[in-house]
């Protein structure tokens, strides 16, 4: 009896030709994987105010004293053109729910005498209240700060926020506009 010849390839050739593809494979994955960078959070635009104090120094001692996490939100580059005294903060989950803060605003048209206010770590604060968000704007202090928070942001915001006021800014007695 003849042994018969092989149509093709040894076998032992076939599977170490399979394992080093399987390999090439799973190396490109694992360099793939390392080198992916998350993508990083859009820019938040923030509307252009009139904020006669925003360049003032009580605003510029406010920007240096703002944290950087306010809970689960990190803080955020602003669009091109930023205005002056403003400041973002985005979660990672919900990039376009930022929290946002304005300094150096002028006295709130609704803010007058008999309007109730809520302390907040020692800084008095008067909510405006808007579909999906509030603005929160500070009413004892050289200059109004503004901070509007999406629904949902829970107390962390307005708590790490009004720590950075009440170190920055000394407390004024609030100066409602006469009631309407």
């Amino acid at each position: 009896m003849t042994d018969a010849e092989p149509d093709g390839p040894p076998r032992s050739l076939l599977i170490a030709a399979l394992v080093i593809a399987a390999l090439a494979v799973v190396g490109l994955l694992a360099v793939a994987a390392v080198r992916h960078t998350p993508d990083r959070p859009r820019p938040v635009a923030v509307a252009s105010i009139p904020a006669p104090q925003a360049d003032g120094d009580a605003c510029r001692a406010l920007a240096e004293a703002l944290p950087t996490d306010l809970g689960d939100y990190r803080r955020a580059t602003l669009a091109d053109p930023a205005p002056a005294g403003a400041a973002a903060w985005q979660a990672e989950d919900r990039p376009d729910d930022a929290v946002i803060l304005r300094c150096g605003l002028e006295r709130p048209v609704d803010f007058v005498a008999g309007t109730p206010v809520q302390v907040v770590d020692q800084v008095s604060w008067f909510r405006i209240a808007d579909t999906g968000r509030s603005t929160w704007i500070t009413v004892d202090r050289p200059s109004y700060v503004a901070l509007t928070l999406p629904d949902g942001s829970g107390p962390t915001p307005i708590q790490e926020i009004s720590t950075a006021v009440a170190r920055a800014m000394p407390a004024v007695p609030p100066n409602p506009g006469p009631p309407r």
